[in-house]
């Protein structure tokens, strides 16, 4: 009878088995299309600049708008070439024209140099130390040798921009930074000293301040982080970019010392075509700096574009008026660095102020900075050759204190939220930037200086860098 039983219960589990294994398998359902007012709601998503209404949905839509948006992509595009254009060949000019003609090369080279290692420093963790998600202060690993960014994907920058090009537009930020602080210790430090002081510099400075102020987890990102202990603006670099690089410039050119001759030897520009034409290249190229930092093209980039004009060529003008009030003439270098100088104050800004806030920083900018070239720069003794600090220093700190104090909701309605406290918040992050690039900064300077050494011979630096680091020459006959 067992016998009987355990022989119709292995039938009966056998039977069941074939009939399971004979049953069609369960349908995966398929991806549905979404609906007109679905697809007409993702297309004004992308008018506004806005994320997709299908984002994220549990209704297995797929969106009919998938990747980056032409029109924002387009622009990002060109604000990034805009931006590398600040670099090469905008700063290397202005520069190259300020220096004397047997170091005209030595600054270039110093550009170009500094361009190709923080490219490859970027990809390799630069871009994923500044921007992966991580703590308050840097980033994690995610997108080391750009692991996950692509063309076709977005939202590691913006709702409509590929992640590809939102790496490679921060970038060209991060290029044109370090190579500021060249304008300081122009003419007397060694390319091999420069280019170790740099690599040193991004990941002790650049790479935590591009996280800090611009990373959603950052801890003074206002706009896109609730919790960071600092809610300050920086809409295109004022701390990131001119604070970091202008301070860091000064702490460095004291530690380096001053040129040979400096104070008793004619040092005067050699080519002030040469920084003209250098100065209209940052002019233009700031374009991308400042409207490109708005992520789209829409109504914000418009008005960073029109503020950047205004505080810009206002600052031009009244630096050159204040040199000819003060000392006789309005000179070409001083319609230059007025220019300049405008660009650096509005930067933080310019997304956020109103054209009459412009003008306002454009006429402080023709004045502080100047003061700061003209004045203190002599009565304290330091040979900030190309008076990086006096407009990158000066000029950031006092563009990032009048963010918080001209930002108007008006202007762009992300400052409603952040208005209480504004200003106290900006100051914090100034004094941040300024404590942690200075301590940075002198720390790398010594570490330089007691293992390769900063500084040629003096038969180097009598005969200029360009022969003797280089082997060419700027001009021949």
């Amino acid at each position: 009878m067992k016998k009987l039983i355990m022989t119709l219960s292995l039938l009966a589990i056998f039977s069941a088995t074939e009939l399971f294994a004979q049953a069609p398998a369960a349908e995966v359902p398929k991806p549905k299309d979404p609906s007109v007012e679905e697809r007409i709601a993702d297309l004004e998503a992308y008018v506004n600049n806005v994320a997709r209404a299908t984002a994220g949905n549990t209704n297995g839509i797929v969106t009919k708008v998938a990747g980056p948006g032409p029109g924002h992509n387009a622009w990002q595009m060109a604000a990034t070439a805009l931006v590398l254009f600040m670099t090469l060949p905008g700063l290397a000019l202005f520069y190259g024209g300020l220096v004397r003609k047997k170091n005209v090369l030595s600054v270039m080279a110093q550009c170009l140099g500094i361009a190709g290692l923080v490219t490859i420093l970027w990809w390799v963790c630069g871009y994923s130390l500044s921007f992966a998600a991580g703590n308050p202060f840097i980033g994690n690993m995610d997108f080391a040798m750009f692991k996950g960014v692509n063309g076709g994907e977005v939202g590691q920058g913006s709702n409509w921009i590929s992640n590809n090009i939102w790496a490679i537009f921060q970038l060209t930020f991060a290029i044109i930074t370090p190579a500021l602080i060249v304008g300081a210790i122009a003419e007397r430090m060694k390319f091999s000293a420069v280019l170790l002081f740099v690599t040193l510099w991004m990941f002790a400075v650049y790479f935590p301040f591009a996280h800090m102020v611009w990373a959603a987890d950052g801890l003074m990102c206002g706009p896109l982080n609730p919790k960071a202990a600092i809610k300050a603006l920086d809409f295109a670099g004022g701390t990131v970019v001119h604070m970091t690089s202008g301070w860091s410039a000064l702490v460095l050119c004291i530690i380096l010392g001053p040129r040979l001759g400096f104070g008793k030897h004619n040092m005067q520009p050699h080519s002030m075509t040469m920084c003209m034409i250098g100065t209209g290249m940052l002019w233009v190229g700031w374009y991308g700096f400042n409207a490109g930092s708005a992520l789209a093209a829409d109504g914000i980039a418009a008005q960073a574009f029109t503020t950047t004009t205004l505080a810009a060529a206002t600052a031009g003008f009244v630096w050159a008026m204040a040199e000819w009030l003060l000392k006789g003439k309005p000179s070409v270098l001083g319609f230059c660095s007025g220019i300049v100088a405008g660009l650096v104050v509005v930067t933080p800004a310019c997304g956020f102020i109103s054209t009459s806030g412009a003008m306002l920083i454009g006429v402080l900018a023709g004045i502080v900075p100047f003061l700061a070239c003209a004045y203190l720069k002599k009565a304290f003794g330091y040979d900030d050759a190309l008076d990086t600090f006096g407009i990158h220093g000066v000029g950031g700190t006092l563009g990032a204190i009048m963010t918080g104090v001209l930002a108007t909701k008006d202007a762009n309605p992300i400052v409603e939220g952040l208005s209480s406290g504004l200003l106290a918040n900006q100051l914090k992050a100034v004094a941040i930037t300024v404590v942690w690039s200075v301590v940075a900064t002198a720390i790398i300077a010594y570490i330089v200086k007691f293992t390769i050494g900063l500084r040629p011979s003096e038969e180097t630096e009598t005969v200029g860098l360009d022969l003797a680091e280089h082997g060419e020459e700027g001009y021949h006959g």
